[in-house]
């Protein structure tokens, strides 16, 4: 069986991750920072706590893992101090979110390289907030810079990652029905789940870097 790996397992698009891969048949390797009951009667694998912020949290999870990872998905996220405006912008809380969103998934591939397989997949759940060119409205200043860097960060590992084989994905899972999204949200999770797993199934090689949505819309930079 293939063995896939989800951060941010506990809850929303990581926890319907979690139950979709567990049905397609991988043994999944779940990292959370709040337990959830669900998680663990849902998982096909192992549950390990996770804190993404913390290089020393990250290497005991990897530590844990089998020798080959197949899937990595890259979920681990926070949107703190989304609506706040300039005057009210808190640099402790802006710092955080920078150092989960984007330095965490950096942490988790320091140390789960060595561990991806030959034509193993790495997908990193960003955003469309994330786009300079689509950035028409303000606020959310820490949460849109802190997937830009993803995106960047990404897009550098790619090239070093295509040549061991290994591709990159970044997916937008779309305005998703969470507790990050919100109830009026126009996607729900298990849509926008069983659309980016159709993208990674779809996804090789060929095309590693691509920026996308769900539904497969290649999203502008």
């Amino acid at each position: 069986m293939p063995n896939a790996v989800v951060t941010g397992a506990n809850r929303g698009i990581g926890l319907e991750f979690v139950k979709q891969l567990s049905k397609s048949g991988y043994n999944v390797y779940a990292g959370y920072r709040t337990f959830s009951q669900e998680m663990e009667d849902t998982c096909h694998g192992m549950i390990q706590h996770l804190d993404v912020s913390h290089q020393r949290s990250v290497d005991d999870f990897t530590s844990k893992l089998p020798s080959s990872i197949d899937l990595l998905i890259n979920n681990a996220g926070v949107a703190d101090g989304r609506w706040q405006s300039i005057e009210e912008i808190d640099d402790n809380i802006a710092l955080e979110v920078l150092n989960i969103n984007a330095v965490g998934p950096v942490r988790m591939m320091k140390s789960i390289s060595q561990k991806l397989s030959d034509g193993a997949k790495v997908v990193m759940i960003t955003s469309l907030m994330a786009s300079m060119e689509d950035c028409k409205t303000g606020r959310s200043y820490a949460y849109r810079a802190s997937k830009s860097a993803l995106n960047m960060f990404s897009l550098s590992m790619k090239n070093e990652l295509r040549t061991r084989n290994i591709s990159l994905l970044l997916m937008h899972p779309g305005w998703v029905q969470t507790d990050m999204g919100g109830p009026h949200a126009e996607v729900s999770v298990v849509e926008s789940v069983e659309g980016m797993m159709k993208q990674i199934g779809a996804h090789s090689i060929e095309n590693t870097g691509t920026y996308m949505d769900f539904q497969g819309n290649i999203l502008p930079w």
